[in-house]
Protein backbone atom coordinates (compact mmCIF):
# COMPACT_ATOMS: atom_id res chain seq x y z
CA UNK A 1 0.00 0.00 0.00
CA UNK A 2 3.08 2.61 0.93
CA UNK A 3 4.18 1.99 -2.86
CA UNK A 4 0.55 2.67 -4.05
CA UNK A 5 0.12 5.52 -2.47
CA UNK A 6 3.79 7.08 -3.50
CA UNK A 7 2.64 6.44 -7.18
CA UNK A 8 -0.46 8.38 -6.54
CA UNK A 9 0.66 11.26 -5.24
CA UNK A 10 3.84 11.53 -7.29
CA UNK A 11 0.94 11.11 -10.51
CA UNK A 12 -0.85 14.03 -8.73
CA UNK A 13 2.48 15.96 -8.48
CA UNK A 14 3.74 15.17 -11.54
CA UNK A 15 0.37 16.61 -13.42
CA UNK A 16 -0.88 20.42 -13.15
CA UNK A 17 -1.79 19.92 -9.64
CA UNK A 18 0.37 22.33 -7.13
CA UNK A 19 1.61 19.02 -5.14
CA UNK A 20 5.02 17.70 -4.01
CA UNK A 21 5.66 13.90 -3.53
CA UNK A 22 9.75 14.01 -2.31
CA UNK A 23 8.56 14.65 1.60
CA UNK A 24 6.49 10.98 0.99
CA UNK A 25 9.60 9.37 -0.32
CA UNK A 26 12.00 10.92 2.37
CA UNK A 27 9.51 9.82 4.89
CA UNK A 28 8.92 6.37 3.34
CA UNK A 29 12.69 5.96 3.45
CA UNK A 30 13.14 6.71 7.00
CA UNK A 31 10.40 4.11 7.61
CA UNK A 32 12.43 1.69 6.19
CA UNK A 33 10.85 0.85 2.94
CA UNK A 34 12.88 -0.53 -0.12
CA UNK A 35 14.55 2.36 -2.04
CA UNK A 36 14.20 0.33 -5.64
CA UNK A 37 10.46 -0.17 -5.64
CA UNK A 38 9.74 3.78 -3.85
CA UNK A 39 12.27 5.07 -7.03
CA UNK A 40 9.90 3.14 -9.14
CA UNK A 41 6.63 3.77 -7.88
CA UNK A 42 7.67 7.55 -7.95
CA UNK A 43 9.04 7.66 -11.04
CA UNK A 44 6.22 5.74 -12.53
CA UNK A 45 3.41 7.87 -10.82
CA UNK A 46 5.38 11.17 -11.74
CA UNK A 47 6.18 10.38 -15.22
CA UNK A 48 1.91 9.04 -15.80
CA UNK A 49 1.18 12.46 -14.16
CA UNK A 50 3.04 14.99 -16.66
CA UNK A 51 1.45 12.42 -19.68
CA UNK A 52 -1.86 13.57 -18.37
CA UNK A 53 -0.76 17.38 -18.69
CA UNK A 54 0.61 16.25 -22.15
CA UNK A 55 -2.98 14.43 -23.14
CA UNK A 56 -4.56 17.43 -21.79
CA UNK A 57 -2.25 20.35 -23.60
CA UNK A 58 -3.30 18.43 -26.79
CA UNK A 59 -6.89 17.97 -26.39
CA UNK A 60 -6.38 22.16 -25.46
CA UNK A 61 -4.65 23.04 -28.45
CA UNK A 62 -8.01 22.16 -30.73
CA UNK A 63 -10.07 23.88 -28.11
CA UNK A 64 -8.36 26.95 -27.86
CA UNK A 65 -7.89 27.66 -31.46
CA UNK A 66 -11.66 27.00 -32.09
CA UNK A 67 -11.95 29.08 -29.03
CA UNK A 68 -9.47 31.91 -31.14
CA UNK A 69 -7.09 32.20 -28.28
CA UNK A 70 -4.24 30.60 -30.19
CA UNK A 71 -2.84 31.85 -33.86
CA UNK A 72 -2.28 28.86 -36.11
CA UNK A 73 1.24 30.50 -37.39
CA UNK A 74 2.61 31.18 -34.00
CA UNK A 75 1.80 27.56 -32.94
CA UNK A 76 3.67 26.42 -36.23
CA UNK A 77 6.83 28.48 -35.18
CA UNK A 78 6.59 27.13 -31.49
CA UNK A 79 6.32 23.81 -32.97
CA UNK A 80 9.69 24.36 -35.17
CA UNK A 81 11.87 25.24 -32.00
CA UNK A 82 10.24 22.42 -29.91
CA UNK A 83 11.19 20.13 -32.21
CA UNK A 84 14.50 21.31 -32.43
CA UNK A 85 15.07 22.26 -28.53
CA UNK A 86 12.14 19.92 -26.84
CA UNK A 87 14.27 17.46 -25.62
CA UNK A 88 16.30 20.00 -23.34
CA UNK A 89 13.40 21.58 -22.35
CA UNK A 90 11.58 18.21 -21.19
CA UNK A 91 14.89 17.48 -18.91
CA UNK A 92 13.87 20.58 -16.81
CA UNK A 93 10.51 18.90 -16.87
CA UNK A 94 11.35 17.63 -12.99
CA UNK A 95 11.75 21.00 -11.76
CA UNK A 96 9.29 23.15 -9.51
CA UNK A 97 6.71 26.13 -11.23
CA UNK A 98 7.98 25.06 -14.54
CA UNK A 99 8.22 21.54 -14.95
CA UNK A 100 4.32 20.87 -15.25
CA UNK A 101 3.76 23.49 -17.58
CA UNK A 102 6.49 22.43 -19.92
CA UNK A 103 4.98 18.71 -20.08
CA UNK A 104 1.61 20.51 -20.68
CA UNK A 105 2.82 22.74 -23.84
CA UNK A 106 4.95 19.74 -25.46
CA UNK A 107 1.20 17.88 -25.39
CA UNK A 108 -0.12 21.53 -27.36
CA UNK A 109 2.69 21.31 -29.67
CA UNK A 110 1.77 18.02 -30.19
CA UNK A 111 5.51 16.86 -29.57
CA UNK A 112 6.77 13.08 -30.37
CA UNK A 113 5.32 11.21 -27.67
CA UNK A 114 7.73 8.33 -27.70
CA UNK A 115 10.57 10.94 -26.63
CA UNK A 116 8.08 12.60 -24.31
CA UNK A 117 8.35 9.69 -22.30
CA UNK A 118 11.41 8.47 -22.75
CA UNK A 119 13.06 11.77 -21.94
CA UNK A 120 10.38 12.64 -18.86
CA UNK A 121 11.14 9.18 -17.46
CA UNK A 122 14.38 9.78 -17.30
CA UNK A 123 14.58 13.35 -16.00
CA UNK A 124 12.36 11.95 -13.60
CA UNK A 125 13.67 9.53 -12.38
CA UNK A 126 17.24 10.85 -12.16
CA UNK A 127 15.70 13.66 -9.16
CA UNK A 128 14.39 10.73 -7.27
CA UNK A 129 17.39 9.08 -7.48
CA UNK A 130 19.35 12.04 -6.18
CA UNK A 131 17.03 12.05 -3.50
CA UNK A 132 17.32 8.39 -2.56
CA UNK A 133 21.13 8.71 -2.51
CA UNK A 134 21.41 11.77 -0.36
CA UNK A 135 18.38 10.10 2.32
CA UNK A 136 20.42 6.87 2.45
Amino acid sequence: MVYFTLFIVALLSGSLLPLGSEGLLIYDLKEGYNPLFLWLSASLGNTFGALINYFMGLKGEEFLEKKGLLNPNSIKKAKERFKRYGALALLLSPLPIIGDPITFIAGVLGYNLRKFIIIVFIAKSFRYLLIILAII
